[in-house]
């Protein structure tokens, strides 16, 4: 069965602009994310990460995810298979994005850094199976 991907133009009468600023919580950490087709596959997963920080994500192309400012003010994490890159500012401690290990050619990023985006007005948020990811360790979270 194919999984259809959702987009989303507006979200609780939010528009979702082409050109969309995303950041922290303090601001210190300001992305540009380019959205041609809106918010596409807003979801959450259950993996041991993503379960403990319950965002909600949408996916964007590498290419179309640019820090704007605070860079040097980004944190990284990864774990496991240390493919996927978590980032986090270091100063407020939100969860901005992250580079995904299923793809590395993508960024799952935090829909609740999008300016003026309330992600609890997604209505049926998706959940992936993280637990049973293809690429993890055996015997590892």
């Amino acid at each position: 069965m194919n999984k259809v991907k959702v987009t989303l133009r507006e979200v609780g009468g939010a528009p979702i602009h082409t050109t969309h600023r995303a950041t922290c919580h303090c601001g210190t950490v300001e992305l540009e994310l380019t959205l041609p087709d809106g918010l596409v596959d807003p979801h959450r997963c259950d993996c041991s990460i993503c379960r403990r920080k319950g965002a909600v994500v949408a996916t964007v192309a590498v290419e179309n995810l640019h820090i704007v400012k605070g860079a040097e003010r980004l944190t990284l994490y990864q774990f496991n298979t240390h493919v996927a890159k978590h980032y986090f500012c270091s100063i407020c401690g939100i969860y901005t994005h992250h580079q995904r290990r299923s793809d590395p050619d993508q960024y799952g990023v935090n829909v609740g850094c999008l300016e003026g985006v309330n992600p609890l007005a997604i209505a049926k948020v998706p959940t992936t199976d993280g637990v049973h990811h293809p690429l993890d360790r055996s015997g590892t979270k």
